[in-house]
């Protein structure tokens, strides 16, 4: 079997995790061009590659129809990422084209880390650590009593997923209610559901978005939303900056629509807009939802594992839904 992969063709668009450019690099024959470019793929690569490892929110472009019909032999792209709006999935599903990601074994990170986020937004803490740091403890004494609190807070959960259901256990165990909004409701799940985004609002305090960048979510987070949300009202976002309306968000911040947000995602990275950097009350990480090594290396792993599983038995790991229903049939 390794003799039949190291006779596969596996392309690289761009940078992607050490880790499986390592294992592609020792199970299969790898290339690798600078970018997702289709001007930069040799008529050997259009010739040979069969598979694509990618990472499109790093490595800049689109896996898209151009690219994948410049490659006439390419039978599935392995994403590195739970989210694969980098990827043309529907068009890679109508063409026969597997497309898989790396789902579950970033879910308990990235709940984690949501959770670590609200905590950091509603108690201030970067604020706290700052005012030690610059000696002003032992200088002006002690730290502001924070404003907001995380006591009696109603969350709603905005995609109610794996790392949707994750981030609800969690606080589940701190006390607080949970509500959610979808597409539509979850079979078996207790938690309230809103069938619109306004009505899930409308009803809690607390506001934690974890859907993935799609055209239907495409700034669904916006002015009427966060008015909804009210004056005490916390935005948390782990998904996608995509899915909400920078420029309005702002606005609810500095004028009082809304007490304070916690960013872990923004529209066009690594670009944040000025006015969310300057707002006093926001607490913005830098995309790092899933960054632990331990967690990155489990993606990389299952990005390669797709790969192998693909061209050894024929069937992905982990297909994404546009794509569920394709064979190996090359």
């Amino acid at each position: 079997m390794a003799a039949d992969l190291r006779s596969v063709t596996v392309l690289i668009p761009g940078r992607l995790h050490e880790q499986s450019v390592r294992r592609i690099g020792e199970t299969f024959r790898l290339v690798a061009i600078d970018t997702i470019d289709a001007a930069l793929l040799t008529d050997e690569m259009k010739a040979t590659v069969r598979g694509i490892a990618a990472s499109p929110a790093i490595a800049g472009g689109l896996v898209g129809p151009d690219f994948m019909r410049a490659l006439p032999k390419l039978e599935i792209v392995a994403n590195f990422g739970v989210g694969y709006d980098g990827v043309d999935a529907r068009h890679a599903g109508a063409n026969g084209i597997m497309v898989t990601n790396t789902p579950d074994v970033l879910t308990e990170e990235v709940a984690d880390t949501a959770l670590g986020l609200l905590i950091a937004t509603v108690r201030e803490l970067p604020k706290a650590e700052a005012w030690l740091r610059a000696g002003n403890w032992a200088a002006k004494g002690n730290f502001r009593l924070s404003p907001l609190s995380l006591r009696g807070r109603k969350v709603g959960i905005f995609g109610m997923g794996r790392i949707g259901m994750a981030i609800a256990r969690r606080l589940e165990a701190f006390g607080l209610s949970v509500a959610y909004h979808n597409r539509r409701p979850v079979d078996g799940l207790a938690y309230a559901y809103h069938a619109t985004l306004k009505g899930l609002a409308e009803a809690v305090d607390t506001l934690i978005s974890v859907v993935p960048g799609t055209p239907q979510t495409a700034k669904a987070v916006n002015a009427e939303i966060l008015k909804a949300l009210g004056s005490d009202g916390v935005f948390v976002n782990i998904g996608r900056g995509s899915t909400v309306d920078e420029s309005a968000l702002a606005a609810a911040l500095a004028d009082g629509t809304i007490a304070a947000a916690g960013l872990d995602v923004f529209a066009d990275e690594p670009n944040v807009p000025p006015a969310l950097l300057d707002a006093p009350n926001t607490v913005l990480l830098p995309h790092i939802g899933s960054a632990s090594v331990h967690t990155r290396r489990a993606m990389a792993d299952l990005v390669v594992d797709n790969l192998i599983a693909w061209f050894s038995d024929g069937k992905a790991i982990t297909p994404v839904p546009e794509t569920a229903g394709i064979g190996h049939n090359r």
